[in-house]
């Protein structure tokens, strides 16, 4: 293992559910996502709009001794999004620490 340091990788998302009736099913569908992205080995909760039925603000967290894999972690948990059907990407954002 190399001396560089730890690397935090964060992402937030901010999301648009479309079809979202209540926060009853907001919260089903987020559970769903929210154990698919932590098979990728990230931390990952809801940190915002709670009350909201069709929005939601995701935290993503990455830690790595590698800046690559960081970026690539996150990369792929952003793909994972993308690919939820019942779900539309307002805003992402990766921040390196």
């Amino acid at each position: 293992m190399s001396e560089r340091g730890a690397m935090l990788g964060l992402c937030t998302v901010e999301l648009f559910l479309p079809n979202g009736h209540s926060l009853k099913e907001k919260r089903q569908i987020l559970h769903s996502l929210k154990d698919r992205l932590r098979k990728l080995n990230v931390s990952v909760a809801e940190v915002g709009d709670q009350d909201l039925w069709q929005k939601a603000l995701l935290g993503i967290a990455c830690v790595s001794n590698e800046r690559a894999h960081v970026t690539s972690v996150l990369d792929q948990a952003l793909n994972v999004i993308r690919g939820v059907p019942t779900l539309e990407v307002l805003q992402s954002r990766i921040e390196l620490l």
